[in-house]
């Protein structure tokens, strides 16, 4: 679910140290209230509790992490870990020395409740000597282990409400999940809830997401978005959502620097378009893209290439070797390369890539090679197609074109593939096919889709290689089934067409 607008007016936020979580959250958690953060063991729970602290930290607040489960020294190398210094952090530490000389002083209560009475007066006297403004709880499980019994359970996370609201105090309560399950009681009575989960898959490391379920009174960002826990701590990649991003259309149109080409395209690429490039493996497809992006970067324009099969070695010699060479662009900074492990990268992650590249780098011309690339590698996640038509329609919002190519199955690509699915989606589609003549493989290129305008529809040879690189010749008019790859010369003589040798 996603909710559009803002929070109420006169609503202070404080930011959560992680700019990808504060963006969910539409600017940050709502002050003084009690926040429920929940996870497994291991999914980063205790440090994006300490990026909240340290945010408070550094805008000169006084902050406290109360840990029930964890040492001190624990804490603190979580801390060094990330190159943090723990110097404006105080620590209230419940030891398990303080559990053993409780019960050897207790004879007549049972142990469970004069644990848990001793135990919160001990942390409350903490709260008051420091008086924070920021209060991390740690966790939650030994809290329901020694209430023993939900309705006490609740009666206490109510008095602890109560306290910390009078208090002033913006609250983390964490939940590792490992007593009883959890509690599901507990979203009823905090302002806010976070789950943070980790998602297995048949290769590659596990994928982190988390969700926002409930932010009382506030507008966010609902639905699972991807993070990654990092050196420097949680960095969160929010989903993205087109319709949050307007820019002003223009009428650019970019050229291939091929006038054969152009005039099949009715004048070259508009602004704002999705182009496919569909084809089988080899048929010319990234070469096609990456003249674009030099003729684009040769007229001053800002581009990226996002590359999820080939190295920018061999995306170098391939180029070079065409007359194309990328590296003054990449030098003076005109083209970013970005080379992508398809294991590595989850879904939300790519996008906030692209966006970044949009809005931080101000490209106006995208290349994905390939989106085969991109959705073959995450087989496991579902509506991927919905992902990729969202950071399209993204691009469209923002006036850059992008350019994904998508390779079909077979040498004669005859056989559908399941990527096609994705050619609705494009405002142009370009098709390369290979046709067999006189005992060569030769290759051609058509278009057959353009949304915004009239485009030329024949069928015209393009050749890679030789003195001029790249050539598209006249279109092929006296053949006919160069689609299907063995193509039949149309013979003025008798009405019989011949097949070619």
């Amino acid at each position: 679910m996603y909710i559009d607008g803002s929070a109420h007016i006169g609503e202070v936020r404080v930011s959560t140290g992680i700019a990808g979580l504060d963006s969910i959250l539409g600017g940050g958690l709502p002050k003084h209230r009690l926040y429920l953060v929940q996870g497994d063991p291991g999914v980063g729970k205790t440090t994006l509790a300490l990026q909240f602290l340290m945010a408070g930290a550094a805008a000169g607040e006084r902050v406290l992490y109360i840990t029930l489960s964890e040492s001190r020294l624990e804490i603190e190398e979580v801390a060094d870990s990330h190159g943090w210094s723990f110097q404006n952090v105080e620590v209230c530490e419940y030891t398990p020395e303080d559990l053993l000389e409780e019960q050897r002083t207790n004879t007549v209560f049972h142990s469970s409740e004069v644990e848990l009475c001793e135990m919160i007066k001990k942390l409350l006297t903490a709260v008051d000597r420091s008086n924070p403004s920021r209060v991390v709880f740690d966790s939650l499980s030994e809290l329901m282990l020694l209430a023993s019994e939900p309705l006490r359970y609740r009666r206490e996370i109510m008095y602890l409400k109560q306290y910390f609201a009078n208090r002033n105090c913006t609250v983390l309560l964490l939940d590792d999940l490992t007593a009883n399950g959890g509690d599901r009681q507990l979203h009823s009575l905090c302002h806010g809830v976070i789950s943070l989960e980790d998602h297995l898959q048949d290769y590659g490391p596990a994928r982190n997401r988390l969700r926002v379920s409930k932010l009382r009174g506030v507008n966010f960002k609902g639905g699972y978005h991807d993070y990654v826990i990092k050196t420097g701590g949680v960095e969160v990649f929010p989903r993205l959502v087109a319709a949050d991003h307007r820019a002003e259309p223009s009428s650019t149109q970019y050229s291939s620097g091929i006038r054969q080409l152009d005039k099949l395209l009715g004048g070259g690429l508009d602004s704002g378009a999705s182009v496919a490039l569909i084809g089988p493996s080899g048929s010319g497809k990234s070469t096609i893209a990456t003249k674009f992006v030099h003729t684009a970067c040769d007229t001053g324009h800002s581009t990226a290439i996002f590359m999820f099969e080939e190295s920018k070695a061999t995306l170098y010699k391939r180029s070079s070797g065409l007359g194309m060479d990328l590296r003054p662009f990449v030098d003076n900074g005109l083209l970013k390369l970005h080379s992508i492990d398809p294991a590595e990268v989850a879904p939300t992650q790519f996008t906030q890539m692209v966006k970044a590249a949009v809005e931080i780098d101000n490209v106006s011309l995208i290349v994905v090679d390939s989106l085969n690339g991109f959705m073959h590698a995450m087989p496991g996640e579902r509506n991927l197609i919905l992902l990729v038509h969202e950071m399209l329609s993204y691009l469209s919002q923002k006036d850059v074109t992008c350019i994904f190519i998508v390779a079909q199955q077979g040498i004669l690509a005859t056989s559908q593939s399941p990527i096609l699915d994705i050619s609705y989606i494009a405002d142009t589609v370009i098709q390369f096919r290979y046709f067999e003549h006189s005992g060569n493989v030769r290759q051609a290129i058509s278009v057959f889709k353009r949304r915004s305008g009239e485009h030329e529809r024949s069928i015209r040879e393009l050749t890679i290689g030789g003195p001029d690189g790249i050539a598209i010749s006249e279109p092929l008019r006296n053949f006919r089934g160069l689609l299907t790859g063995v193509p039949m010369e149309e013979t003025p003589i008798s009405g019989a067409p011949a097949v070619l040798e």
